[in-house]
């Protein structure tokens, strides 16, 4: 979970291990974002899936986002 002002060039810094985070991770995939038109919107956004209840609800988002993939 983060945000930037360039999704392209974030995925290819995760892609290259560029950052920490990812490093150690291999064959990472985009599978799901969300799109802003302010930052303080995205800001919001941000803190509520880090929380426990963001986190469950970003969860379920991403099942169905799979399995609508596979049925597409």
């Amino acid at each position: 979970v983060g945000m930037t002002s360039n999704l392209k060039e974030r995925i290819k810094q995760h892609q290259s291990h560029k950052t920490w985070t990812t490093s150690r991770m291999k064959n990472l995939k985009l599978i799901f974002y969300e799109a802003f038109l302010s930052k303080k919107d995205a800001i919001r956004r941000e803190k509520y899936l880090k929380t426990s209840k963001g986190k469950s609800s970003l969860k379920q988002i991403i099942r169905e986002s799979i399995q609508y993939a596979r049925v597409v």
